[in-house]
């Protein structure tokens, strides 16, 4: 019988280990699965390449993994924001290394290494410094239809974290509005992938044409309650 509901987050992230490459959904604060990147500091894999639209918020869910000192290098496209201190103090002194990618290119590296795709030719970063690899060297470019484009190659990840909001016991999930962002892409880029969701229903009950990541993507999923905060708000207690 396929069940891949975990019983515990410390269970399902049994199997990251030193020097993997995370994917992390989420788009600013909206669908960060902040409870598996807690997870993550506690079972203390290190030496991490962190994929993640940006490199956290004040100290919570990314940048806690960034202050904790377990990340080696980052991949996103908006490093630096009003509340990304715990990045800027760590890339100014040379403690993590940077690889910036504009979001459009991020989510096809992403839907690419998912697809199979070898590779893919853009028109963004064309021109810029962004056109260039991490050592130096020109990035290999092409006309097309008199246009110039950069060839860019997939993010293949070791495991991804994401958040959803509904699945079932085969890991089928749905999302909640913007909550969804990267999170579809990253499940199919990724070798294993976890998600948290707030309801696990019985097979059958999600209606097929609702189901945004079928569970053939899905290594584990662990269901997170939602609680009612003093401020009127929500937050998620594993």
């Amino acid at each position: 019988m396929i069940d891949k509901i975990s019983p515990s987050i410390a269970h399902a992230l049994s199997h990251v280990r030193d020097g993997s490459t995370v994917l992390i959904g989420g788009f600013g604060t909206a669908g960060v699965p902040n409870e598996l990147v807690d997870g993550l500091i506690e079972q203390g894999a290190r030496d991490l390449t962190v994929v993640n639209n940006n490199a956290g918020n004040g100290e919570h869910g990314v940048a806690a993994l960034l202050k904790a000192g377990r990340v080696r290098k980052i991949i996103c496209s908006f490093p630096r924001q009003a509340d990304s201190h715990v990045f800027d103090a760590l890339y100014r002194r040379g403690d993590i290394e940077l690889e910036l990618v504009p979001q459009g290119n991020l989510a096809e590296r992403l839907r690419a290494a998912g697809a199979g795709v070898g590779a893919f030719y853009t028109p963004t970063g064309f021109g810029t410094e962004l056109a260039r690899n991490a050592d130096g060297s020109a990035k290999e470019t092409r006309i097309i239809d008199g246009k110039p484009y950069v060839l860019e190659y997939p993010i293949h990840g070791d495991v991804a974290l994401i958040k959803a909001e509904t699945g079932d016991r085969w890991g089928n999930l749905r999302f909640r509005k913007a909550a969804r962002n990267f999170g579809p892409v990253m499940a199919t880029a990724a070798r294993r992938t976890i998600a948290t969701v707030h309801e696990i229903v019985e097979l059958g009950e999600l209606d097929p044409e609702t189901i945004v990541t079928p569970g053939i993507f899905v290594s584990s999923i662990v269901r997170i309650d939602r609680v009612a905060t003093q401020a009127g708000g929500f937050r998620q207690q594993a």
